[in-house]
């Protein structure tokens, strides 16, 4: 047996079905999530089916990600000690019934690999290998069993270099969490509504029932100074869920569609778009106020406007 193989079996201790779902998993990570592929594609079809709501809220209790900001991607790919955070305080930062853990062991062992939802998408070949293991437990087990989808060990700043190149083509950073892997978080992934099977699966459940989501969103949302804004649309353009328009020349914004991704702060020329921790929304992942126990600022307009800026 190969040593991330007795990790893995280790890390289920005496949920045997779990580590058989885990090594499937990962073994076949392309025809798993390419016929998950085809049953989110099955949802539009199924929208008379009652019983598909309480089996689509069992499914993402159990399988879902965690929309993250740019600041809050680099302090993970930065991490120099081990996190590791399990509480059911945790249901606040991911607020799905199960895969809650937070935990990066040996955050500075990584690799990146081929995207399963990119290839099942048929995505540009130069975006595939974008999906990234943080911690040995995962990437180990990617370098031993997947050659086949390209593995390769990188260093924290390649791995920066990945993130920030995705998100200059506006994709968006999601952490994935996976009963049958642990429940923990560790794989990260580079995400574009296009060619990716959660965001998907995300969009067409919606439409079934609004409760239904397998992403959550970041924690922020995002305050516009009309005084900085030269309208130019630059916003509304790189926005993948359709939460700013602008009606009448005016900058309109739905806060409950947004998902805190980030990427119109990052794209506004003028510097008029900020990121604030929101109260009505998830905690965000923020491994710097998670670590040492702070929860969220005080919530009022002020702190809002001023003390809760993130960039």
């Amino acid at each position: 047996m190969r040593e991330s193989t007795k990790i893995m079996f280790k890390k289920h201790g005496w949920r045997i079905d779990r580590f058989i779902h885990n090594y499937i998993y990962f073994v076949f990570y392309y025809p798993y999530v390419k016929i998950s592929y085809w049953i989110v594609l099955s949802f539009k079809y199924l929208k008379w089916f009652k019983p598909i709501v309480p089996i689509g809220k069992m499914i993402f209790n159990r399988y879902h990600s965690k929309v993250l900001s740019h600041g809050d991607t680099d302090k993970i790919f930065t991490l120099d000690e081990d996190i590791r955070i399990i509480s059911d305080e945790n249901k606040k930062i991911i607020p799905y019934k199960y895969a809650t853990k937070i935990i990066f062991q040996e955050p500075g062992y990584i690799v990146v690999m081929d995207c399963p939802c990119k290839m099942a998408t048929h995505a540009p070949e130069e975006d595939i290998n974008s999906c990234i293991a943080v911690g040995k437990s995962v990437a180990s087990f990617w370098l031993e069993h997947c050659r086949k989808y390209n593995p390769r060990k990188i260093t924290q700043q390649e791995a920066l270099e990945i993130i920030h190149r995705f998100r200059k083509k506006n994709h968006i950073t999601q952490v994935f969490l996976k009963v049958a892997t642990g429940g923990s978080t560790g794989v990260i992934c580079n995400c574009h509504p296009d060619t990716c099977v959660s965001l998907q699966a995300t969009k067409m459940s919606g439409k079934i029932d609004k409760s239904l989501s397998m992403t959550a969103e970041s924690g922020y949302s995002v305050l516009h100074d009309d005084e900085k804004c030269i309208k130019c649309g630059t916003c509304q353009e790189v926005c993948h869920f359709m939460a700013i328009k602008f009606v009448d020349g005016r900058w309109d914004y739905n806060k409950e569609e947004c998902m805190g991704c980030g990427l119109c702060v990052e794209n506004c020329p003028e510097g008029a778009l900020k990121l604030y921790d929101d109260p009505d929304k998830p905690l965000p992942l923020d491994i710097d106020k998670i670590s040492h126990g702070i929860t969220r600022f005080t919530n009022s307009p002020e702190t809002k406007k001023t003390s809760r800026l993130h960039s």
